[in-house]
């Protein structure tokens, strides 16, 4: 079966995640870092934790940021904490996100995001960040957070796909990588920040960039 679909995680991979993180906690918990600490390290460890039951991905961004507030002797309000959430949608795309997205439509391939948020905030960021995509399924769709299995079983009924037709696209090894391939889909690693390859799958393709996609599809 030919390649059909083309899925994407968004934060981290099409959208600049570490930066939105540091520069926004920053911002909202007017911390100035001067001890050097490892600010999106230390959200990402406590924000996958609170991904177990599902709740609004918009509360989950506030309580991280509460938690890792706290966790630095900080004491922002809560009226604080939801602002930060709410940024999530003005956080930059990476420069090479919508060219490639827009050429790979070109190709004729389905753009389909699969993202760990509530849908009004993805509605805002794709519109903000004029992403082209054709479909999206998130964690308020199927009241789960990958790397569950809702999104990608959802996606085959939802377009009635077979996994051949399918390759997961994605920067993230825990939350896409590894359960995308032990369900049996392509997938290809965006490896932004030249991390080691993952132990526990071993990705179809690896890449550097959205770019260096277009080299395989």
């Amino acid at each position: 079966m030919s390649l059909r679909y083309l899925t994407f995680d968004c934060y981290g991979t099409l959208i600049d995640w570490r930066k939105g993180i540091e520069e926004n906690f920053k911002k909202f918990a007017k911390f100035k870092n001067s001890k050097g600490i490892d600010i999106f390290g230390e959200y990402v460890e406590i924000e996958s934790k609170q991904e177990q039951d599902y709740i609004t991905y918009k509360q989950i961004l506030a309580s991280s940021f509460l938690d890792l507030a706290h966790n630095l002797d900080l004491d922002p309000s809560q009226e604080v904490a939801q602002a930060f959430a709410i940024s999530i949608t003005s956080w930059p795309s990476f420069a090479d996100t919508v060219p490639v997205l827009r050429s790979l439509g070109g190709k004729g391939l389905k753009r389909i995001i699969l993202s760990n948020v509530d849908r009004e905030l993805l509605e805002n960021t794709i519109t903000l960040n004029k992403l082209e995509v054709d479909g999206y399924i998130t964690a308020e769709d199927v009241k789960s957070y990958k790397p569950q299995r809702g999104h990608w079983l959802q996606l085959l009924k939802q377009y009635d796909l077979t996994k051949d037709e399918v390759v997961h696209v994605a920067g993230s090894i825990y939350h896409d990588i590894v359960p995308a391939a032990k369900l049996g889909f392509r997938t290809i690693w965006v490896n932004r920040y030249n991390e080691s390859e993952p132990t526990e799958v071993k990705p179809t393709h690896s890449v550097r960039n959205l770019s260096e996609i277009l080299n395989i599809i």
